[in-house]
């Protein structure tokens, strides 16, 4: 049987989420372990969390495919005694690499945010105007929906804890533009294209007022409502191309986390 390693995932990976596709301050890719390391089991997760590490180890993972990047910004120090270097250590001791594919998914076709479109049930998803790829997105909701009403729909597809409405007024909801996590930035984009409401995480007071004046409606799903739904398409995803070049790989993907914000 041939031997698979960590470079034939990312191979298989950087087919799914083309790297160039990242933003410039992005960290995608392989961030922890050895392109040579033998792999046999999988495991998928939105964050590495100190539960993640532990599961993935559990499991019999060699390998962790996530979202967000463990590393994000310059490491200056390795300290055990904090929490991202006891995490690191630990994943080192285990022999675990980590690879992520975070906006690089996010932008390409049938990535996160298509992945949201679907779970909140969009129809006719296009990106913004012309452009080839983008972050945002915009589509349509089979039948209009009042501002209400389509928070309370985006609430249970995603099986949110809580959701934000920004209520812009007394019109109804035809056209819906996107961007999973943190994507206020593109609200008025979505406007111009003909959007009347935003779905969305991590909105800010400031960013609310704005699409209130412009009379866009905006819906705060989270950051990780917003995103989880990539864990299992990812998984599924995978097993789809395992299955094609015939690789032996066995994938578990993370079930359990739960978003830290809690409504009280």
């Amino acid at each position: 049987m041939k031997k698979i390693t960590v470079q034939h995932i990312a191979e298989v990976m950087n087919r799914i989420a083309p790297r160039q596709l990242a933003e410039e301050w992005d960290n995608p890719g392989l961030l922890v372990g050895s392109f040579d390391a033998p792999v046999e089991k999988i495991f998928v997760s939105l964050d590495v969390t100190d539960e993640v590490a532990a599961a993935a180890i559990e499991s019999g993972a060699q390998m962790i495919i996530a979202h967000h990047p463990i590393i994000f910004r310059a490491v200056k120090n390795f300290r055990t005694d904090l929490p991202l270097g006891k995490r690191l250590a630990a994943l080192i001791k285990n022999d675990m690499a980590v690879f992520a594919a975070h906006t690089n998914l996010d932008t390409v076709a049938g990535g996160v945010n298509d992945v949201l479109a679907q779970k909140i049930g969009l129809v006719d998803v296009k990106n913004f105007g012309d452009e080839e790829f983008s972050l945002g997105r915009i589509g349509s909701l089979p039948e209009k929906m009042t501002a209400r009403s389509f928070a309370a729909h985006v609430k249970k597809s995603l099986n949110a804890n809580f959701v934000r409405l920004v209520d812009a007024g007394d019109f109804e909801i035809e056209r819906v533009g996107f961007c999973s996590g943190a994507g206020a930035e593109f609200i008025s984009k979505a406007k111009f294209y003909g959007a009347q409401a935003f779905v969305t995480g991590d909105l800010k007071y400031h960013e609310a007022q704005s699409a209130v004046e412009n009379k866009i409606h905006v819906v705060d799903a989270g950051h990780f409502a917003t995103e989880f739904p990539i864990v299992h398409a990812l998984a599924e995803i995978l097993r789809a191309e395992f299955d094609k070049l015939d690789y032996k790989i066995k994938i578990a993907e993370d079930t359990t986390s739960r978003d830290v914000f809690t409504a009280i």
